[in-house]
C-alpha cells in the first residue's frame, strides 16, 4: 500500500479547514447581496484562488446569470449582465447541465472553456453546481493562474463547501423575499391609506403613480382606465416626463391585445415579464427605454374591470409571484378608490343635471312672465293707436291728448326694448371662441362707468381662457357692476383664478355695498324681481343666470346686509389658443390701450412676427403708422375723443376699434366718429393675423 503523499494530505486538510471556516461565515449572513459578495471574497482570500464568481439560474431556467464576481473583472461582468447558457458550451454550462462538478486543468486545451477577456490569466477552472435538495439554483466558478491547480479530492472538498453555500444562499433568498414582502405590504398599506381619502380622479391617479414609485423604488408606474367602449385601456396617469408625453399623445392599449396591459385587462389576471427583451407580448415603448421587467396588475372591483396598473423596473427578474400577490392588494385598494371617485362623479353629474333642469324651468317661467309683461305693455300701444286713428278720421284732433298718447307709446316701446336688451342681448350672439376672461372683466368696467380708483382686478400674469361669447359674458359683468354701483358700493374687486383642480376658471365680483337681505337671496334670479323700486325692471340678474347657464357654468351669490355682496362665477377652463403664423398686413402699428394683459399679448405676438409696435395713447405722430388699434375698454382716456382727434388728422381710415363686448349703440358712435371698423377683440394669434390684414 502506497503511503499518502504528505503534501496532498496537508493540502486536503487545509482545504477542509478552509471550507469549514467559509461555511461558518456563510451560515452567519442573511443579507442576500452580502452573502454573494462575501462568498467570492472568502473563496479567493482563504483558498488563494485567482478568481471566483457566483451564478444563479434565471426565472426561465435557460441561463445562469453572474450575480457576484471577484474584483474589477467581476464588477464589469455583472454590470454587463454576463450570463451563460445552462448545459451550454462553458464550464458553468456543463456544471449546471450535468449537475456535477467540472474541472479544467488546462483551459487552453479545454473544449468547453469559454474564453473570457476579463480573466486573461486563468489556466485552471472548476465549476461547482449549487444544489438544494432537487433544485439547481446556480453554480460556483473557481479559477487559478496555475495549470493543473485542482484535483479530484479538491472537487469533493469544495463541493461540500458549495453545498453549504447553496443552502446559505437559499436561506438568504428566503429572508430577502420575506423582508421584501413585509416591505411591500407596509408600502401597500401606506398607498391605500394615502389614496383612500382622495375622490377626485385628476388628483388620485397622478398621486398613485408617484406614491408607487416612491414607496417601492420602481422606475416607472402608470394607471390605465378603460374607455367608455371597454375596448381600450387609456393611460390616465404616468410617472415623470415619460408619462406626461404618453398622456399628451393619447396612449392607449387594446383590451385583450398584444401587450402586458392588454393581457391583464382582457384575462383579468396579473402578468409578469421578467425580461421584456425576450417577451413576445411586450409593447416596446420608446419613452421607457430602460425597462427590463414589467408587472401589469388588473384593477377589478367585483366583476367590473376598471383598468390596470403597470409597474416597471430597470432590473431583470425584478418581480416574483409573491410580489404579484402583495402588489395586487395595493391594486385592489386603488380599484376601490377609483370606483368611489367614479361614483362621486356620477353623483355630481346627476346633481348638475338636476340643477340644470331646475334652471331651465326657472328660465322658462321667466320667459313666460316676460311674454306676458311684453303683452301687457304692447296692449296700450294698440288701443291708443286705434283711438288716434278714430280721432284723425273724425277730424276731432285733440293735440294735447295726442301728444300724451305719443309719449305713452314711446315709454312702452322703450320698456319693451329694455326687456329685449336684457333677455336677448344687445347684439347678435357670436360663435363661442377662446377668450381672456379677465380682459372681459377689465374692459366692461369702463362701459359700466366705474371710476378707476373704485375698481380693482386681481388676475394671474398668465391669461386664463374660457370658451364663450365675449359679448354675452360682457353683459354679465356689466349687470353685476351696475348692481354694485346701485347698491352704493365705493369699492369693486374682481378676482380671477383657477379652481384647485385646475378644471375651472373662478371669478368673484365683490363689493362693499348695501348687501342683499337673506330672505331675498332666493328670489333675485327671477325676472322682474327687484329690491330697488319701480325705476328698475329686475332683469339684470336673470340675464346673468341665463348667459352663464348657456355657457354651462355656475353663478352663485353670498351677501351680508350693510357689508357687501360677492358673486362667484365658474366656467370651464381651456388651454390657450395654439400658436399661429402672422404674415402680411401692416408693419408699423400703434396700439392704444392700458397696460393690461391683452395689450401685452398683442404686442408680443406682433413683434414676434416682425412688426414694429408702439403702445401708448399719444396720437401726435399717428401719421407714422399703417394701422392704429384702439381698445374701447380704455380707462386712461376717452375713446370718442381719441377717434375725433385721429379723424381730424385724417387717420380715421387707419383706425380699427377692438371691443370685448360691442353694442350696436357704441359701434354706431365709433363709426360716426371716423373709425374705419369696429371688430371683436382678438384673443388668439390667428385673430390678430386677420386684424392686421
Amino acid at each position: 500500500m502506497t503511503p499518502p503523499n504528505p503534501t496532498s494530505t496537508e493540502r486536503r486538510a487545509k482545504l477542509l479547514y478552509t471550507a469549514a471556516k467559509a461555511a461558518k461565515h456563510f451560515a452567519s449572513i442573511l443579507d442576500f447581496d452580502e452573502i454573494l459578495t462575501k462568498t467570492v471574497e472568502i473563496i479567493c482570500d482563504e483558498f488563494g484562488f485567482y478568481y471566483a464568481g457566483v451564478f444563479l439560474i434565471d426565472a426561465s431556467g435557460k441561463y445562469a446569470v453572474l450575480q457576484a464576481g471577484r474584483g474589477t473583472a467581476g464588477q464589469a461582468m455583472v454590470a454587463a449582465g454576463h450570463k451563460l447558457e445552462v448545459d451550454g458550451n462553458s464550464m458553468i454550462g456543463a456544471a449546471t447541465g450535468n449537475r456535477e462538478a467540472r474541472i479544467s486543468l488546462d483551459v487552453g486545451e479545454e473544449a468547453v472553456f469559454f474564453k473570457n477577456p476579463h480573466l486573461p490569466k486563468t489556466r485552471s477552472e472548476m465549476g461547482l453546481p449549487l444544489i438544494v435538495g432537487d433544485e439547481l439554483i446556480g453554480a460556483l466558478t473557481v479559477q487559478s493562474e496555475e495549470e493543473a491547480a485542482f484535483s479530484d479530492e479538491d472537487i469533493t472538498t469544495l463541493q461540500t463547501m458549495a453545498d453549504q453555500l447553496a443552502v446559505a444562499i437559499q436561506n438568504a433568498r428566503l429572508h430577502q423575499q420575506m423582508t421584501r414582502r413585509a416591505k411591500y405590504l407596509e408600502a401597500a398599506n401606506i398607498v391605500s391609506k394615502n389614496l383612500a381619502s382622495i375622490l377626485d380622479l385628476d388628483e388620485l391617479l397622478p398621486k398613485t403613480v408617484d406614491v408607487i414609485c416612491d414607496a417601492y423604488g420602481f422606475y416607472y408606474a402608470g394607471v390605465f382606465l378603460l374607455d367608455e367602449s371597454g375596448e381600450y385601456a387609456v393611460l390616465r396617469a404616468g410617472r415623470g416626463k415619460a408619462g406626461q408625453a404618453m398622456i399628451a399623445a393619447g396612449h392607449r392599449l387594446e383590451v385583450g391585445g398584444n401587450s402586458m396591459i392588454g393581457e391583464a385587462t382582457g384575462k383579468r389576471v396579473a402578468r409578469i415579464s421578467l425580461d421584456v427583451g425576450e417577451e413576445a407580448i411586450f409593447f416596446k415603448n420608446p419613452h421607457l427605454p430602460d425597462t427590463h421587467s414589467e408587472m401589469a396588475l388588473p384593477l377589478i372591483v367585483g366583476d367590473q374591470v376598471l383598468g390596470a396598473v403597470t409597474v416597471q423596473s430597470e432590473q431583470q427578474a425584478a418581480f416574483s409571484q409573491e410580489d404579484i400577490d402583495t402588489l395586487q392588494t395595493m391594486a385592489d385598494h386603488l380599484a376601490v378608490a377609483i370606483l368611489n371617485a367614479y361614483s362621486l362623479q356620477e353623483l355630481e353629474r346627476a346633481h348638475e343635471e338636476l340643477l340644470r333642469k331646475k334652471t331651465y324651468e326657472a328660465l322658462a317661467t321667466a320667459t313666460t312672465q316676460a311674454i306676458h309683461w311684453i303683452g301687457n305693455k304692447a296692449l296700450p300701444i294698440t288701443t291708443t293707436v286705434v283711438r288716434m286713428e278714430d280721432e284723425i278720421k273724425s277730424g276731432d284732433i285733440n293735440i294735447p291728448s295726442l301728444l300724451e298718447d305719443l309719449e305713452m307709446i314711446d315709454t312702452s316701446a322703450q320698456m319693451i326694448v329694455k326687456v329685449k336688451e336684457h333677455l336677448l342681448g344687445p347684439a347678435r350672439e357670436h360663435q363661442p371662441r377662446p377668450i381672456m376672461i379677465a380682459d372681459i372683466a377689465h374692459a366692461t368696467c369702463t362701459h359700466a362707468g366705474i371710476p378707476a380708483n373704485t375698481f380693482m382686478l386681481e388676475a394671474p400674469d398668465t391669461p386664463l381662457y374660457v370658451l364663450g361669447d365675449s359679448t354675452q359674458l360682457g353683459r354679465v359683468f356689466y349687470n353685476l357692476y351696475k348692481n354694485s354701483l346701485e347698491a352704493n358700493a365705493n369699492q369693486i374687486t374682481v378676482s380671477v383664478d383657477l379652481s384647485e383642480d385646475g378644471r375651472y376658471v373662478q371669478m368673484q365680483v365683490a363689493d362693499n355695498g348695501d348687501g342683499i337681505p337673506e330672505d331675498m337671496l332666493g328670489k333675485i334670479w327671477a325676472s322682474f324681481f327687484t329690491t330697488k323700486g319701480p325705476a328698475h325692471n329686475g332683469l339684470g340678474l336673470a340675464a346673468c343666470l341665463h348667459v352663464i347657464t348657456q355657457h354651462e357654468g355656475n353663478i352663485s351669490v353670498e351677501s351680508t346686509p350693510g357689508k357687501g355682496t360677492t358673486f362667484t362665477i365658474s366656467l370651464r377652463a381651456i388651454a390657450a389658443p395654439p400658436k399661429s403664423e402672422i404674415q402680411g398686413g401692416a408693419a408699423e402699428i400703434l396700439l392704444i390701450d392700458d397696460q393690461d394683459a391683452w395689450a401685452t399679448f398683442a404686442q408680443h405676438a406682433l413683434e414676434a412676427a416682425g412688426k414694429t409696435v408702439k403702445r401708448h395713447a399719444d396720437t401726435s405722430n399717428a401719421d407714422e403708422y399703417e394701422l392704429i388699434v384702439l381698445d374701447d375698454g380704455l380707462q386712461s382716456g376717452s375713446v370718442l375723443e381719441l377717434l375725433q382727434g385721429l379723424y381730424d388728422m385724417s387717420q380715421g381710415k387707419h383706425t380699427i376699434v377692438v371691443s370685448a363686448a360691442p353694442t350696436v349703440e357704441r359701434t354706431t358712435q365709433y363709426m360716426n366718429a371716423g373709425a374705419r371698423d369696429v371688430i371683436l377683440k382678438p384673443y388668439s394669434e390667428a385673430e390678430l393675423a386677420a386684424l392686421i390684414r
